[in-house]
């Protein structure tokens, strides 16, 4: 027996209403609703409109830019919901910021990632809900049950309307073999590989192509977690073409989409880029070539499962690529 009669609640920060909106409409249930706004000095106020006395809620927000206003959206819902009472309360993050800054590769540096897991545990989730971290050790990083979920069969299906008769999958570094392999075994296709170096933040330069004889000739499917500045995805595309590639093609979850990325993204020799509904876009500003595909089918059927304490690792193996 459910033991949330009134069924979910979903409340979301200002960067995510469309996608929340989304989600609540998969499950046929009013949106909730949340007064967010800033004072003068640019604190930022929050109230919960909606009683979450002993009720089971999901708090909608992505933390990307601006990634610290976004942040501190996320951490003052949950403690607005927590102080009134609410039974469980279930940050649904969709794109999780700082996943980046997940690990000490130089000296007297922050472990972001471990630090944000923290406040978000702090301010009152139970649990939380995401979709695709850039680094899975992340979830360790939570001292709360964590859901990761896969944007792998969103991409895959987009990828499936496509011309794979002559086509290859391309990892865009070797970090990303692994998932790069897992979508080639899928779509059954051959895997090529970019060995790149990134002398700086936000730059990469490939240095080698590994079975660049594999792309001649050939439609290219380069598959990542994110596009951030969209150096590497252009520096890739630009690199395959010159060893004889056909059309490339762009797929992946998270589109941040910072700084010089819509410019490159437009002037890089590549066909139709997809990305995924996890992060706000201004649709006016996209470059046409650019493919938005909806993932909240996906976050509706885990929020249905947690609220009825059904298992969700079922969706980890039908979405995992």
């Amino acid at each position: 027996m459910n033991r949330y009669p009134e069924g979910p609640l979903i409340i979301c920060g200002r960067d995510s209403v469309n996608l929340a909106q989304r989600v609540a409409d998969c499950l046929k249930i009013q949106l909730g609703h949340a007064e967010i706004r800033k004072f003068s000095d640019d604190e930022t106020f929050v109230r919960i409109n909606d009683n979450v006395r002993g009720r089971d809620i999901f708090i909608v927000q992505s933390t990307h830019k601006p990634a610290n206003e976004n942040l501190m959206e996320l951490l003052l819902l949950l403690d607005a919901a927590r102080r009134a009472s609410a039974d469980r309360i279930t940050a649904v993050i969709p794109y999780f910021g700082y996943a980046r800054q997940d690990r000490k590769a130089q000296g007297r540096v922050a472990l972001s990632a471990k630090l944000v897991a923290n406040l978000v545990t702090t301010a009152g989730a139970n649990r939380v809900l995401t979709i695709d971290l850039h680094s899975s050790q992340i979830q360790g990083f939570f001292d709360i049950p964590l859901d990761h979920l896969y944007a792998g069969s969103i991409l895959l299906e987009h990828a499936r309307t496509l011309d794979l008769s002559k086509a290859v999958v391309v990892s865009p570094d070797v970090g990303n073999v692994k998932l790069g392999r897992d979508y080639a075994t899928r779509l059954g296709l051959h895997l090529v590989i970019i060995d790149k170096r990134r002398p700086e933040p936000n730059r990469s330069e490939v240095m080698a192509i590994i079975g660049a004889e594999e792309v001649v000739g050939r439609n290219v499917l380069i598959f990542d977690d994110l596009i951030d500045t969209a150096g590497t995805i252009c520096n890739a595309a630009q690199a395959l073409r010159e060893r004889g590639a056909r059309d490339v093609y762009a797929l992946a979850t998270h589109g941040v989409l910072s700084g010089p990325a819509l410019d490159r993204l437009q002037e890089a020799p590549i066909k139709q880029i997809a990305i995924t509904n996890t992060i706000l876009q201004d649709r006016e500003r996209l470059p046409e070539k650019i493919k938005i595909l909806d993932v909240a089918p996906l976050l509706a059927t885990a929020i249905d499962r947690i609220h009825k304490d059904s298992s969700v690792s079922a969706l980890f193996q039908n979405a995992k690529p």
